[in-house]
Parts: C-alpha cells; structure tokens; sequence
C-alpha cells in the first residue's frame, strides 16, 4: 500500500513538475519546436520516467535534471533572442524548396527532405498543382511554408512522374498509358524521364515538368 501511495505521489510530482517547466519556457515552444527544444523534451521525458520508477532514490534529487534542462533552455532561448547569429547556429536557418513552381533539389537532398515529404505538405497546405507554388519554405521547425500564386486551379491531378519513376496509380487514374505520355514529353523535347523531378498532367491535357538539377 505505501508503495502505491508512493507511485501515485511521484507521478502526480513529476507531472506538477513538467507542467510548471513547459509554462515557464512559454508557450511558443508547444506549437514551434526547434531542435533544441526537441533535445530538452526527449531528456525531460526520460528523467520523469526514472523519477517515477526508481522510488528507492530521493524524488527532489531526481527532479533535478528537469530544472537545470530549463536553465539550459532559457538561457539558450535568451541568447538566440539577442543574437541573430546564435539563433542561426541553435534553431538552423529556412530553407527555399520551391521558387516558381521549381524545386531546388540540391537544398531538399541537403536538407534531408524526400520527394514524397514535399508532395504530402503541398497537399496539406492547398497547393494543388507545382506549377502555381510562388514559393514553398522549410521552415527550422520543419513545417512547410507556402506561398501560391493567385488564380491558382482547385483541380488536382497526382503526378504521373516522381524522381524519374512512372506512377502506375496515377496513369490509372488519369486514363493514360507510359508510352503516350513518353511521346507528350518528347514532343515537349524531354526524351529522359530519369532526368524528371516531377510531372503532372493538367486537365487540359498538358503536362508540367520540373526537371532535376543534381548533378
């Protein structure tokens, strides 16, 4: 019975305790998690687990990590408030993976960012056809940022080519074959699909091409 009253104590300590830590970093943090935060919530996460578990240790002794992380974390977010060269070293900088409707390959292969990433957060944000991004940002939290150009279309069509790969599914669903969309594309000039980043069709027919700049 003690040692259930002692779990139940614990429990409730840490979560008090976690609880006053996330106010006390402000609530930007829940929402915009830079990879600092992310290294402070993942090892505040382990110490309540072992403050919770290893009752036969002093609970305030093992609360203690969670206070100096806060510490380190203030005192990080202060210095990246006052110093614009410390922020970019801390949080990183945001990254432009689409200009245009062109997307910079070089900048997603350097940000560790597929393709498949790029075509999801498009979709989430609305942006239905590449071809009417004006720009699409990665920010330093990794939530993607896009900026359409008006009049954009609501139609939206899978694309037909991803990484100089056809897409079986969206032929299908689009009621076209490899080779007729081959003979569009050379008579479009492009004779190599491996050398296609992404291709859409249109619903007049016509098809958007961005090519890949890696070399």
């Amino acid at each position: 019975m003690d040692e259930l009253i002692n779990l139940i104590v614990r429990t409730a300590g840490v979560y008090i305790a976690i609880y006053a830590v996330f106010r006390l970093m402000g609530k930007r943090e829940i929402g915009e998690l830079s990879i600092m935060d992310l290294i402070v919530f993942i090892m505040m996460a382990e110490v309540g687990v072992l403050s919770i578990e290893q009752t036969e240790e002093s609970f305030f002794l093992l609360l203690t990590p969670i206070f100096v992380l806060l510490i380190i974390q203030r005192l990080t977010a202060e210095v990246s408030f006052r110093s614009n060269k410390a922020r970019m070293l801390l949080d990183g900088t945001p990254s432009i993976i689409v200009r245009n409707g062109e997307i910079d390959e070089k900048e997603m292969k350097r940000q560790r960012y597929n393709m498949d990433d790029l075509l999801v957060q498009l979709r989430q944000q609305g942006a239905l056809q590449l071809k009417e991004v004006e720009l699409a940002v990665l920010e330093t939290n990794g939530k993607l940022s896009v900026f359409q150009k008006k009049d954009n279309p609501l139609n939206y069509f899978d694309p037909i080519i991803v990484d100089g790969e056809f897409q079986e599914e969206a032929l299908k669903q689009q009621g076209t074959t490899q080779e007729q969309v081959i003979n569009k594309l050379e008579s479009y000039g492009v004779n190599d699909i491996t050398k296609v980043s992404v291709a859409q069709m249109h619903e007049d027919g016509s098809i958007f091409v961005d090519f890949k700049k890696l070399n």
